[in-house]
């Protein structure tokens, strides 16, 4: 039982299929196929079921998957460090985090983290909700994701770091744009650019407005908020979103955000797989990251509330 036999493994139970696993290592599904052997041969036990469109871990398989996969990540960050002893400041610092994450929540912390460690690199990897920045923190060697904070994820550790009020954002002609605020039954009355139901935020607004008794009506579906917050200033619908940095509006400008009280904030922040072990330089991007957020005012148009 060597570890690449076990890296492979885990892979193969991550992607559901030996073909996919063999496309990314470039190398043959047979080479693949004779690591999965390998370690059935030693267990003594199926690891693999195979199934009409792939592989599922056995009983046995998750318990080795689990197994392997906590102690990969654990030698994988040591790894790290120890590089980091070597390479002092010059090492490199890998998130992954959705497209808008950088713009709204990074761009003065990214700033400030060259100036402090001008020979450090910061990797970048964009992912399309809080579940795929999950899959990928586990699959590979990244250090944090930034995500919408939600349920316990096995393997996983998120740390909060703030909460987001959310508005609605309306054309500044609209009737609701004078309003100073919105309650939640005003919204049943209103047809709404839907957020992604398959995202934490999407889920958390959907589970908020049940809790409430609203029933909202939809006719436009986007992937992110950026792309509603655009709609809405379009005049094509109404968008209830998060009130992330960078969103107040000039008073003579084309969208205004009204504050929604009634609906709980969206909590935001760091995933990581263990705090204990992440490398100093992925510590201090994290806490930068952290202080800036804290230092910048989350509210909306304050020409909306006024």
């Amino acid at each position: 039982m060597t570890l690449d036999d076990l890296r492979v493994f885990v892979a193969v139970c991550r992607a559901g299929s030996l073909s996919a696993v063999a496309r990314d290592l470039t190398c043959t599904q047979s080479a693949v196929s004779q690591h999965v052997k390998r370690l059935e041969r030693e267990t003594g036990l199926s690891l693999l079921e195979r199934q009409p469109r792939g592989v599922v871990p056995t009983a046995a398989g998750r318990i080795l998957c689990d197994a392997a996969a906590d102690g990969i990540a654990g030698l994988d960050l040591a790894l790290r460090r120890l590089g980091e002893l070597v390479n002092g400041d010059s090492g490199s610092v890998r998130i992954t985090t959705g497209g808008t994450t950088v713009r709204h929540f990074m761009a003065e912390a990214i700033v400030s983290f060259r100036r402090r460690y001008p020979r450090a690199s910061l990797e970048f990897q964009t992912e399309t909700s809080s579940r795929s920045c999950f899959d990928a923190l586990l699959a590979s060697n990244l250090d944090l994701a930034w995500i919408t904070v939600g349920d316990p994820v096995r393997g996983i550790e998120q740390r909060p770091v703030v909460d987001l009020p959310w508005v609605l954002a309306v054309q500044a002609d609209d009737p609701l744009a004078t309003r100073a605020r919105i309650d939640a039954p005003d919204l049943s009355d209103i047809r709404l650019v839907r957020l992604p139901p398959n995202s934490t935020s999407g889920a958390h607004l959907d589970a908020a407005f049940t809790e409430l008794g609203i029933r909202v009506g939809s006719d436009t579906s986007v992937a992110d908020w950026d792309t509603a917050l655009l709609l809405a200033e379009l005049g094509l619908g109404h968008a209830v979103v998060p009130a992330v940095p960078g969103l107040p509006t000039p008073e003579d400008g084309p969208l205004r955000l009204v504050p929604i009280p009634a609906l709980p904030p969206l909590s935001v922040g760091w995933a990581v797989r263990r705090w204990d072990a992440l490398p100093p330089l992925a510590r201090a991007f994290a806490d930068i990251v952290t202080r800036s957020c804290a230092a910048s005012p989350y509210r909306p148009d304050p020409t909306a509330v006024n």
